[in-house]
């Protein structure tokens, strides 16, 4: 297996690469996104009380925790676990609730950039090599298209299921029903606060975890022949919900745990196993050997990664 393969990103000619493209303002996603963060700065301002950013912080962790990382990264995406349609249905719709997109979409949006980054080199769209300003332009406002781009081919059990198909229509409109509940329980701050203040935050947090997880912070790992290393981002293991070990997740995409060490925190990992004891979980799938101890080996001198270490796991 190559070092660059993605699956569903499957080369459409000869010329297929992830080197040529050109990036261009996107309207629906910087409407989308402005629409929110103009509603979150002013709204918030003007409806600021305890309950609701209280009520806001609950619902943005659920989302985060249940509905990002467990729901569209570690299953969806990754397949990294195993639990009952009814309990993935669930944690892929709180994904959507992040407010980036249907699962289609957030399928795509990772896979591109993932298969991007498996090349020696790619277009800078997909590294976050930018200033942080022009970083913040190009991936809230901005989309990018390849003048040879990879065909994308969803799996048919997740592209014909109907319940992820009626997401991807409506994933902009499910956030209504959530919107009328917050009124119902704390009038209309509380859907300041519990709608756009947390996709705000959300959406840049995400955004920001990329940009850090790609420039700096603590290697283990490196991976030959990529275009971009992760790095792990120590200390916000808990904030990031285990997302922020980066340099992890790129050496081993397909482990159901993120923090590899004892000592990295990974509230989506521990969530896993608190659902595998009540038997919602199953099949949790870990790298084939134990990461190194934690100051083996120095910084400078990550363990050298292939391919063939990517695609083996225990569960």
């Amino acid at each position: 297996m190559h070092t660059f393969e993605v699956h569903r990103m499957q080369p459409a000619d000869a010329a297929t690469n992830p080197d040529e493209g050109v990036v261009r303002w996107s309207p629906v996603k910087s409407l989308w996104f402005s629409s929110f963060f103009v509603t979150a700065i002013v709204g918030g301002y003007h409806t600021f009380n305890w309950p609701a950013v209280l009520a806001s912080f609950v619902f943005t962790v659920l989302t985060l925790c249940l509905g990002h990382t467990l729901g569209l990264h570690r299953l969806l995406i990754h397949r990294s676990y195993d639990c009952p349609k009814w309990l993935e249905y669930i944690f892929v719709h709180l994904g959507t609730l992040v407010g980036m997109g249907g699962p289609f979409r957030m399928i795509y949006l990772h896979d591109i950039r993932d298969w991007a980054q498996r090349h020696p080199t790619c277009h800078s769209f997909f590294i976050h090599q930018h200033p942080l300003w022009k970083d913040f332009l190009w991936q809230l406002h901005g989309d990018i298209t390849l003048k040879h781009a990879p065909r994308f081919v969803i799996e048919p059990h997740i592209l014909n299921d109907r319940v992820f198909r009626f997401m991807q229509r409506t994933w902009m409109l499910q956030q209504l029903p959530w919107a009328v509940l917050f009124f119902m329980l704390g009038g209309i701050s509380w859907v300041v606060w519990g709608i756009a203040v947390r996709v705000t935050v959300s959406i840049i947090g995400h955004w920001l975890v990329g940009y850090f997880a790609h420039n700096t912070g603590a290697r283990d790992w490196h991976v030959e022949g990529h275009a971009i290393q992760g790095y792990n981002l120590n200390h916000i293991g808990l904030l990031t919900m285990g997302e922020g070990w980066h340099n992890n997740h790129h050496a081993y995409p397909g482990s159901a745990r993120l923090g590899l060490r004892d000592t990295q925190a990974d509230p989506g990992w521990w969530t896993l196993l608190a659902l595998r004891k009540l038997g919602l979980a199953r099949n949790l799938k870990l790298p084939p050997r134990p990461p190194p101890p934690p100051r083996s080996p120095p910084p400078s001198h990550p363990i050298p990664l292939t391919a063939k270490h990517q695609g083996k796991f225990v569960t």
